[in-house]
């Protein structure tokens, strides 16, 4: 079944809206991609307009900010801690924006959308 942006098929007092067409190839939407921690990997997926989008599949590395020093430093990352948005992203190794990662530095909180942007960036905890 393919995962589309239409309207919704039910109002908001739960009644059902009648169906005036079908679904479009512009509707179709991505399903979402679970960032893992491992070799760098970026998946390029062209949209309208001959546009292309990158979405971070894999990545070892993490751009962090230190805001004592002021400064960033490119660090590996060891194991992911915690993760606000689902508990068992944890154990999957999934990043997403929030996941608090280990590296040699300490705690790094995750401040980029790595399935939106490629990039991991993060600041210390």
């Amino acid at each position: 079944m393919v995962l589309t942006s239409q309207r919704s098929k039910r109002q908001s007092t739960g009644a059902r809206y009648k169906a005036y067409r079908g679904k479009r190839v512009f509707e179709i939407r991505n399903r979402p991609m679970l960032t893992k921690i491992g070799e760098r990997k970026v998946k390029v997926t062209r949209i309208a307009g001959g546009s292309v989008k990158k979405a971070l599949m894999s990545d070892k590395l993490v751009n962090v900010f230190d805001p004592k020093k002021k400064k960033y430093s490119k660090v590996e990352v060891k194991t992911i801690l915690e993760n606000a948005a689902n508990r068992h992203f944890v154990r999957r190794n999934i990043v997403t924006k929030g996941a608090v990662v280990e590296t040699p530095l300490g705690k790094v909180r995750i401040t980029s959308r790595p399935g939106q942007e490629a990039v991991l960036n993060g600041i210390l905890v």
